[in-house]
């Protein structure tokens, strides 16, 4: 039943972005796009996976799937975080090096932001178009992943300490922190592969049982004990999943 359950998993899967079309001879190009699915429709798949099971087989998908998307999504924002990070990183050392070289801010920001990646290209635009109309750029940037560069814009400006310097210690904070998510992200690997294998026995417990013609599936489907078992052990496997997903990110706090 459980392994049924467990297909919910396929929904939070990020889609793979499909190959955009040469649009030398003029013609618009065409993109299949297949949207992430969001809480209610994996909630709604789980629950109807787990009808075949009874009233209780539907609460335990829709618990099941409702684990699984958090887990992936808690998953998710972590790599977005250190993916923007590392771009802010590398456009910071365009943008310090253009700092040193002389260039106004504004300018800076605009050479630097060519070859940046997402988010820092923006957050490089956002610097330029600020600086050049003699903005607040402190408030400009004032975003979870770019307050470092906002208080040392406002230690700079209130303190006199050059530009460039207070960047440059922003940026190597910046790498430290991108290489020791790294090294997190690659020790955890066996722990979470662990809790995936502790989550995932008894389903293998079940099989085995249907295999050695025991029945567990007729027992957890026809009768109210076995509602009750299935629900109490949906339960456990995902406080299991929650709680070593807690632990993981308590690493890092």
């Amino acid at each position: 039943m459980s392994f049924l359950l467990l297909a919910a998993a396929l929904l939070v899967v990020p889609p793979s972005a499909a190959g955009r079309l040469n649009a030398l001879w003029g013609r618009r190009s065409w993109r299949f796009r297949v949207r992430r699915p969001n809480l209610p429709s994996v909630v709604v798949l789980g629950a109807a996976l787990g009808l075949v099971f009874g009233v209780g087989g539907s609460v335990a998908g829709a618990l099941v799937a409702l684990t699984l998307w958090h887990v992936r999504r808690n998953r998710s924002k972590e790599r977005d975080h250190l993916t923007a990070t590392t771009a802010i990183t590398e456009g910071l050392s365009a943008f310090v090096a253009e700092l040193r070289s002389g260039a106004h801010p504004a300018q800076a920001a605009i050479s630097a932001a060519e070859d940046a990646r997402p988010p820092a290209k923006q957050v490089l635009q956002t610097i330029a178009s600020t600086a050049a109309r003699a903005g607040n750029v402190e408030t400009a940037v004032a975003d979870n992943d770019t307050r470092q560069l906002a208080r040392a814009w406002r230690l700079s400006s209130e303190h006199g300490v050059p530009l460039a310097d207070v960047l440059e210690a922003v940026r190597q904070d910046l790498r430290q922190r991108t290489r020791f998510a790294h090294q997190f992200h690659a020790r955890m690997a066996g722990p979470r592969a662990s809790a995936a294998v502790l989550a995932a026995l008894p389903v293998l417990g079940v099989l085995l049982g249907e295999v050695t013609g025991s029945g567990p599936l007729d027992v957890l489907a026809s009768t109210a004990i076995g509602q009750v078992l299935l629900l109490i052990g949906a339960a456990l496997i995902c406080a299991g999943l929650r709680w070593s997903a807690h632990l993981t990110r308590q690493v890092t706090a």
